[in-house]
């Protein structure tokens, strides 16, 4: 009868494998890509990877926060810039109005009417029962 080496050839592939270096970390991906074993000597302290994230993610939140303070600021500003409008156009319409509304100015208007301004006071008339 034959032998199975389907089974043999598993265990070599196996073996291979594991043979084939360390596994890669995160900690071994910092080493290669940063190059930390100048700063911190051989490999990286596990210790210090909560302390450092923790800084980050205050630094983070920190960018985050000056950056909305920054956006609301130019909205107020802008906000502010639209009243000073608004209210440079209510003082010009309301002069525009006391102007046109003085008797002299309605008078000019209506004389295209043929309509003439009263020189005496109005008379009252008294009816006797």
């Amino acid at each position: 009868m034959s032998q199975n080496t389907f089974k043999k050839k598993l265990k070599k592939s196996n073996t291979q494998k594991k043979a084939s270096g360390p596994r890669k970390t995160i900690f071994t991906w910092i080493e290669e890509k940063l190059n930390v074993t100048g700063l911190l000597g051989e490999g990286v302290p596990v210790q210090l990877v909560p302390p450092i994230g923790f800084v980050v993610l205050l630094a983070l939140v920190y960018i985050w926060s000056n950056h909305r303070a920054e956006n609301m600021v130019r909205k107020i500003e802008k906000a502010q810039q639209e009243v000073e409008d608004l209210r440079a156009d209510v003082t010009t319409l309301e002069a525009e109005y006391m102007l046109s509304s003085m008797q002299s100015e309605v008078a000019k208007k209506v004389a295209a009417q043929e309509i003439e301004e009263l020189n005496e006071p109005p008379i009252k008339i008294e009816i006797e029962k």
